[in-house]
């Protein structure tokens, strides 16, 4: 049984999930000073274009009703991070700045390598589990995956063509690893997560239907996007070699 609701309040019933915005104060304001810093201070017009893009997507997925159906189906936990790490994260990476070319090799693979644990750990039973008992480790969920994607897309969009095979390589790693564990999630033959065992039966799901649908989710979109990410690398690849023949 657990110890306390979870940040997102109670599994919500269907008739009233419109009523269920997350209206707590300091992660309103966290998200209006963020994001509010980052577009004043993006040096370009595109870049705060995007960024206001990338933090209204996350505010989208933070603040909506799909916190509180996220509670109740896996399948809306899942959506709500796919928004995070493939639709928010990307236009905030590409409203940073450039990282600069000291030790860029080093920073992609390192950013590979915590989006890669942060995804695997906090979708295993017992580290999700513990998010629906714990506000704190409710939002290290949420930030290590957000900030790891960030940290991720950002090397990937925005790196030197001289690192495009490592760009290549990291971003078809990704796409693996992400296809894999939403293969897991998809193709297993009953639920692992013992918080909604009990929750999706309002939803028309049983909770195994509930974790394929999640893993469907995570399956196609994340193989898709970073496939694309790997595949436009290759791209500024091609041209990078084309370019001395053009002189």
């Amino acid at each position: 049984m657990l110890a306390q609701l979870p940040y997102c309040g109670s599994p919500p019933v269907p008739g009233a999930l419109l009523e269920r915005f997350n209206v707590d104060a300091r992660l309103l304001l966290a998200l209006a000073l963020i994001a509010a810093v980052h577009i004043l201070t993006a040096s370009q017009r595109t870049r705060r274009v995007r960024a206001g893009a990338g933090w209204l997507i996350a505010t989208f997925a933070l603040v909506s009703p799909l916190c509180a159906l996220s509670v109740a189906l896996f399948a809306a936990r899942i959506a709500q991070h796919m928004l995070l790490i493939l639709a928010a994260a990307p236009l905030i990476a590409l409203g940073l700045p450039g990282g600069g070319s000291n030790l860029a090799r080093l920073r992609l693979w390192c950013a590979g390598a915590m989006f890669l644990i942060a995804l695997w750990f906090w979708h295993m039973p017992r580290p999700y589990e513990a998010t629906f008992a714990s506000t704190w480790l409710y939002w290290c969920m949420h930030l290590s995956l957000f900030g790891s994607a960030i940290w991720l897309w950002r090397e990937i969009l925005q790196s030197d063509h001289q690192l495009a095979v490592d760009v290549l390589a990291v971003g078809a790693l990704s796409s693996m690893q992400m296809g894999l564990l939403g293969a897991v999630l998809t193709l297993a033959g009953h639920p692992l997560f013992f918080p909604h065992l009990t929750t999706t039966q309002a939803w028309g799901l049983t909770p195994l239907e509930d974790q394929q649908l999640g893993g469907v989710f995570m399956w196609v979109p994340g193989i898709a996007l970073f496939l694309w990410a790997a595949l436009r690398s290759l791209e500024r690849l091609r041209e990078s070699l084309e370019e001395p023949n053009s002189t």
